[in-house]
């Protein structure tokens, strides 16, 4: 008889002496990508059944062509858009660009402000009864009442709009980063103290890492209520954009062209959204029930 006879446990791959505990089998390296890829696969499931139950309907004529254009229309104003455009909207590509240009700028104040304001308010009672009051009642205010101020204000040029749009996107941002930072565990902070950590460095190393997920967050609620501001922004007073080709289209009565703007949107706030999920999976990484 011998000490270290060896035998092949069920399920894994390793022999190991008898009396050990299994060695799991590792997981192929492709699977978490293969998983990966077939959700992102599964979240277009429902847009692309929508596009054909739509097309299915216009074809058989419950929806009518003057209210709603079949999809088949719809690119073909998109190709029309793209390649020539028009004198009255331009180039689909042109106002994308202007659009993207006011969103990214518009977001990036917008979010960094809401996470500084955040700070002061949740770092603090002194500086949460300074910011908060303000902040609850700023975010209550409705878009459109604001647009005749910011242009009394700042014009009717870029600024009412990079404004507008930085102002839907901060409150989100806010909210969701001083939630976070109210949720850090105490003991995490007491920790830090007994281990030297300067208030600075509590913040950066213990404070915003714990409210990650929840700034996170924020910033995926903020990018959709920043196109929303977009739209807004754009239809007035504007020159260019998105949200002004709609305007424009809603005069000539095309329909289809304001379907294809939409669509546009759609998709950017689809991509933008895939974005901030890629981000949070590579920032979350050490959360192992974020990955399951």
């Amino acid at each position: 008889m011998t000490d270290l006879s060896t035998v092949t446990r069920p399920g894994t791959d390793v022999t190991t002496p008898t009396g050990d505990r299994p060695v799991p089998r590792a997981p192929a390296a492709g699977r978490p990508a293969a998983r990966r890829g077939r959700r992102a696969w599964a979240r277009l499931a429902g847009p692309v059944a929508i596009v054909v139950l739509w097309q299915a309907a216009s074809s058989t004529g419950v929806l009518p062509a003057d209210k709603l254009p079949a999809p088949a229309t719809i690119a073909g104003t998109a190709v029309d858009l793209v390649r020539s455009g028009s004198p009255a909207y331009g180039t689909l590509q042109g106002a994308l660009a202007v659009s993207l240009q006011r969103a990214a700028i518009g977001f990036a104040v917008g979010a960094l402000a809401g996470v500084l304001l955040a700070l002061v308010a949740g770092l603090s009672r002194i500086g949460e009864n300074a910011v908060d009051p303000v902040l609850q009642m700023l975010r209550t205010l409705p878009l459109f009442g604001l647009i005749p101020v910011l242009i009394l204000w700042f014009g009717i040029g870029e600024t009412p709009k990079v404004v507008l749009v930085a102002l839907g996107a901060m409150f989100p941002v806010y909210l969701n980063t001083f939630a976070g930072i109210r949720g850090v565990d105490g003991k995490l902070a007491d920790l830090g103290q007994v281990l030297g950590l300067r208030r600075r460095e509590l913040v950066r190393y213990i404070v915003l890492p714990g409210a990650l997920p929840q700034i996170l967050v924020g910033v995926r609620q903020s990018l959709g209520v920043a196109w929303i501001a977009l739209v807004v922004a754009e239809q007035i007073n504007a020159d260019a954009g998105l949200g002004f080709m709609i305007s424009q289209a809603q005069q000539f009565l095309r329909v289809d062209v304001i379907v294809v703007a939409l669509l546009v949107y759609c998709a950017l706030g689809l991509l933008t959204d895939a974005a901030v999920r890629l981000m949070e999976r590579k920032a979350l990484a050490w959360r192992r029930d974020f990955l399951r």
